[in-house]
Order: C-alpha cells, then structure tokens, then sequence
C-alpha cells in the first residue's frame, strides 16, 4: 500500500484480469520458494512508526504534508490521516546490538522532526490511540489527499454497502458508526520486520502467534478511545471494525480482513499466500506491472493484494538478491517511549525464536481457537487477563493468570535472542525493561487509564483527556520507560 493509485473506479474485467494475475503469480511463488537458494541472505530486523502529530491544545494537528515538506526526508512518509505520520527505519543486522542501532536511529530521526514540528507549535507523540481524538475526527476530511487512501476507502465502502460499526465494550462502551475507513488511522503501531531462516519459518511463525497474547498483555499503550476506557489495548477491536466489509447477511462467506489467522501453519508460508488469494476477493485491481530486474519475480499485484490484507502476523516476500521471507508483526502499539517499543520489539522476536524449537509439542496441545482466545483477552484485560496455557502441566492448557506465563517465558525470550547471537547486554537491557513492568504492573494502559481517572475527580472528561496527553508527553520527552512514569 506504499504505492499511490490513482483509480477510484474499477470495471469488472480489472478484477478478473486482476485475478488470474494472482493465480498466475502464486504459481511463481511456489516455483521460488523451492529454489535451494531462496532465503540464504544476512538475517535483518526493520520497524516502521506511526506517530501522532498534535497541537498546543493537545488536540490532533492536520499537519503531515507540512513536515513532510519541511524535513524532506523519504524515511518519514504519510499516513491514512493527517493527522499521522510513519518513520521507516533502516534495517539492521540481527546478530549483535540490533535494538540499540534501531533506538539510535529512531532517537535521531524523531530529534529532527521534534525540532521541525516545534516551529509550529506540534508536538508528536508515539501512543496507541489519542485519547483527545473524536468522532468528527473520524471522517474523510481529515484523510490524507492521496489517490491509494481515497480508492482503498472507497472499494471498502462499495464493498460493505454501508457504513461501519464500532462496537467496543468496557468500562465505558462506545457504540457509533462512522461513513469512511478513517477510524482505523486513530490506530497507530510500531511494526516490527523480522527475517527468519526459511526452513525455520514455520516454527517460528507459528511461536510468534502463540507468543502474541503475551507481548499485547504487557505492551499494552491503547486505553482510550473517543475519551472512553476500553481494553487495554483497544487498538485491536477498533482496528478489525474500522475496516469490517463483511455483509451481515453472509459474514461466513468472507472472513475479516483483519484477523488473528484460520489455523496453525502446517505447510510452507505459501499457505498464507494461497489463503489470501483463496478467501478474499480484490479490492484494489490495479496491474503494476514492474519489470524484473533482477532473478527472482517482483509479484507486485500479490504483495499490493497481501497489502489490503491485515492479520495481526503478515508474511513478507522480498524478490532482492536470493529473496527471502520475514514476518511483519503489526500488533505492537506505538510508544509510550522508544526504549518501551523497542524492549516490546525484543521480548517478541525473543519469545518468537525461543519458543519455535518446541513450537510442534505446543501446538499439538494448545488448538489454534485457544491461541486467539488469548490474544482477545490480553487485548481486552492487559496484565488483569487470564489466558489457557500449559504451565503446571505441558500437555494440558488450563485458566493461568498471563502474567504468570510472561513471567515464566522470559528466560525462553533470553534464549531466543541468545540463539540469534544477540549481545548479552543488549538482552540484559531491553528485556529489562519488561521485567519492570512486570514487577511494577505497568504498562502505557494502565498509567493512561489511572491518570485519567485521577484528572476526572477535577475536571470534566474532555479536560482530563486534555491532560492526559500533556502528561503523557512530558513523559516522553524524558525517555524514561513507562514503568517509572510516576502514577498521580
């Protein structure tokens, strides 16, 4: 979806045209994946940010076009809306000090934009969900002006037929409907690229996704939506509706286009891509037609249609060199600081590879409905939730308290990093920083929703929105974790 289209309307011979190009490309793919060559190249980590760009009010700024143009920097690129940006950092070698390099940059880059932005008045803040953001925030007038986002948002709508819901439950629910895909930009993330060794790939695909519920629990950074308290991690329920095209007449033909997954990968990764072309038809048919440069196809229209695909764990094909496969996690939420987002980035990858070498004994007892029952109750409750697990007994999951099992994995995420040749200090560093919030039961969530509540004994919700945010970024600028982010 980084490409810019221009289309908003399609005929029907541009989607079958565009249809049997998928056929015909999944049919490359299968070719290239069982060359003996594929996925023998460095083993790299990459991240995007998405970031929020606020005014002295602590209210959304529609300021993306006008930093972008001031910094001039293709690394930063737009967002759904404009009130967002992204940060594409550089990837970087997995062995060594790989969070430190990525740190260093992202600290770098974001320095510069802080300096552009305070010309102006803005502020950027790294967080799940604003909670100053409102409805009327939520609407195409406050989308970026770029042919990809206005075609993508019309083909949805087309599709659903009518507007979406929201409907999230917590401690104050919200229930609205809103006209256009907007709503899924109040969702900002910190996704996180990783490459794996192809023949490992399965595994360790399979330990990411079991392992999910996990890091959603203790990186937990999106309370508030619209100024209400919801899961922890709201992000995950507003993201799947923001985008729902799923007739309510026959929700079974089509699964959500964000989802959890449909089962353990048993086969190779073309699974995944086969799933995709299988259950979900086009929505965006634009022929790209790229040549090929070098000895491996581009399959451009299968990554565009895997690009207006969500699951919360996205195989990624690159054609470069010898190619290679790597896992997109994209249910990290941005910040609240860039040593929490990267320690959140660690305890993943680190959980990810610990878990793959006995990742077959733990799916054989752990069903593939239990894996994503977690990840909604982490979601939904953060370090209060209760997951299935095999804890006392390995083959048999029962009700544990998910801050026992945190505790209990991360000696196995050490492991994991160890096994990719991770400097000990660096381990020692970053997975720290989740022990602390273990120890301290702290996460963005959690410091959000209590210094909200503290706000709303003195001031109306709006106002205690307001100066949550302001909080919120004084803490920021400190680059102190959120574990020791003082509770008012």
């Amino acid at each position: 979806m980084g490409r810019d289209i221009e289309n908003i309307e399609y005929c029907q011979t541009d989607y079958d045209d565009f249809q049997q190009c998928l056929y015909h490309q999944l049919e490359q793919l299968k070719d290239v994946l069982a060359k003996p060559s594929f996925g023998q190249e460095p083993l790299k980590l990459g991240a995007e940010l998405e970031l929020y760009l606020v005014d002295e009010h602590a209210q959304v700024s529609l300021s993306n076009q006008l930093l972008l143009d001031q910094l001039q920097d293709e690394q930063f690129q737009h967002e759904l809306n404009q009130y967002n940006l992204e940060l594409n950092l550089s990837p970087v070698q997995q062995s060594g000090k790989p969070f430190s390099a990525l740190q260093k940059e992202m600290l770098l880059k974001t320095e510069k934009l802080n300096e552009v932005a305070k010309q102006y008045n803005i502020s950027v803040v790294p967080i799940g969900i604003l909670p100053t953001l409102k409805q009327q925030h939520l609407n195409s007038e406050y989308m970026t002006d770029l042919g990809r986002y206005h075609c993508l948002s019309q083909q949805l709508y087309q599709r659903r037929g009518d507007d979406f819901s929201i409907n999230i439950s917590g401690e104050e629910p919200v229930s609205i409907t809103v006209s256009d895909i907007c709503a899924e930009g109040a969702n900002t993330s910190f996704q996180v690229h990783m490459m794996t060794p192809f023949e490992k790939f399965n595994q360790v695909f399979n330990a990411a996704q079991l392992s999910l519920p996990l890091v959603t629990a203790i990186a937990a950074n999106s309370p508030l939506f619209l100024g209400n308290r919801l899961w922890d991690e709201t992000r995950i329920a507003l993201f799947k509706q923001s985008i729902d095209i799923r007739q309510q007449k026959n929700p079974w033909q089509e699964p959500a286009r964000v989802n959890f997954g449909f089962g353990w990968l048993r086969n190779n990764v073309w699974q995944l891509f086969a799933e995709a072309v299988s259950l979900y038809p086009p929505v965006l048919p634009t022929m790209i037609s790229t040549k090929t440069n070098g000895s491996l196809p581009r399959l451009d229209e299968l990554s565009l249609h895997m690009g207006t695909l969500w699951p919360w764990h996205r195989p990624v094909y690159d054609h470069h060199n010898n190619g290679h496969m790597r896992i997109e996690f994209r249910a990290i939420p941005a910040g609240p600081t860039h040593i929490d987002m990267l320690a959140n980035a660690a305890f993943a990858i680190g959980l990810a590879n610990g878990l793959a070498n006995n990742i077959d004994e733990m799916t054989a007892v752990i069903p593939f409905r239990y894996a994503e029952y977690n990840f909604y109750r982490a979601a939904k409750h953060g370090l209060n939730a209760k997951i299935l697990w095999p804890l006392k007994n390995k083959y048999h999951a029962e009700e544990t308290a998910i801050t026992d099992v945190i505790e209990a994995l991360i000696p196995v995420a050490i492991k994991g990093l160890q096994d990719l040749n991770i400097d000990d200090d660096e381990i020692t560093q970053f997975i720290g920083v989740i022990k602390q919030r273990l120890q301290h039961k702290i996460t963005g969530a959690i410091w959000q929703k209590h210094t909200q509540k503290y706000y709303e004994k003195n001031l109306d919700k709006d106002s205690a929105c307001k100066a949550v945010v302001k909080a919120y970024i004084e803490n920021v600028k400190t680059g102190h974790p959120v574990s020791s982010w003082k509770l008012l």
